[in-house]
Order: structure tokens, then sequence, then C-alpha cells
């Protein structure tokens, strides 16, 4: 397959996801930002940290946060020890909303492809994504686990640590997406 086919059935596939994403009254954006705030961790569910995510300006995400809020998916409260913060949290409709993601139909297909096509077609798109990220000056939001700064173990008994905030972390916590993170060597 030549470069230019791989390429057009991204874009094709994108596409197909992209109108699926209009689903529920929502642009496709917002779908994004929801899934973002449902697999990030405490310190990155912030419009700071989103913005970085979706690789959009500022203004696109107060927008698609206030019209998230007006829909009643998700709610801004003040960080904690800070009080010019803003935390972002899915309200319990956007979690349900979420149950019904469009996105149910990609992840039936992949699931029905064999395990070792799967991870070789993960690990290819994580490559392209860490690629293109990488030309644009954008960041990668790995998860916690995969961090030079995650250890495991804490004193006070949480099963891992993040060394550079300085915060025990859960098993569900280690597996969230940080804007932080960065890779092991």
């Amino acid at each position: 397959m030549s470069d230019f086919a791989a390429t057009a059935l991204l874009e094709r596939l994108s596409r197909v996801i992209h109108n699926d994403a209009h689903a529920s009254g929502l642009k496709p954006t917002q779908w994004e930002a929801l899934r973002f705030l449902a697999r990030a961790n405490r310190v990155s569910r912030s419009p700071g940290a989103l913005t970085g995510f979706l690789g959009v300006t500022k203004g696109t995400v107060s927008q698609t946060l206030q019209a998230l809020e007006r829909k009643g998916l998700i709610e801004k409260t003040t960080a904690d020890g800070d009080r010019r913060g803003v935390k972002l949290d899915l309200t319990p409709a956007g979690r349900t909303l979420l149950a019904d993601d469009p996105l149910t139909d990609l992840d039936a297909s992949l699931a029905a492809m064999p395990p070792e096509a799967r991870d070789q077609l993960s690990t290819s798109l994580e490559r392209l994504m860490t690629e293109m990220l990488a030309r644009r000056g954008g960041r990668a939001f790995g998860a916690c686990r995969t961090c030079r700064h995650f250890t495991r173990g804490h004193r006070e008994g949480a099963p891992y640590f993040c060394a550079l905030l300085r915060a025990p972390l859960s098993r569900e916590e280690s597996e969230q997406i940080c804007i932080e993170q960065e890779t092991t060597a």
C-alpha cells in the first residue's frame, strides 16, 4: 500500500468518525472534551490541559466548556489549593451520555480484529500521533504508569506514587492520562 493510500484511508476513517460525532446534539470537539475528562487524572482536568490535549485555541475550549456546562454534562469548581484555578468534572448526565459514545462502533470493530493485529495497529497509531504532535509542538498526554515520575508503592499505602507532583496514586489513577507525563527513556 502506498503512503498516500494509507493517508487516504486514515482520512476517510476520520471523516466517518467525525460524522458520527454529531450524535446527541454534540459537536465533535464536545465529544472529545467529554472523553478527555473521563480519561484524565485529577491534575489534568483543567481548561489549560484540555486546550493542550485538543490542540485548539483557548477560545474554542472556553466555548466548548460553556456549551457542555449549559447542557449539564460537566461542572466547573475551584481547583484544590488554587482559588484562580478551575477543575472540570463530568456530571452524572455526562457519564451517562458517554455510555452511548458514537465511538462504540469503532471499539467493536477493533475488538473483532485478532489481538496481535489490534496491538500492532495501536502501537503504530501511537507512534504516528506522537510524531504528528512533535511536529506541531504538542504533547502526547500518556498514562501515568508510563511516566518517568511514576513509582510503585507509597508509604501511606497507595499502590503508586507520582514523584513529580508528590501525590499518591490509586490503581485507577495510574491508568489515566496526564499533562505532566514524560515517557520513560
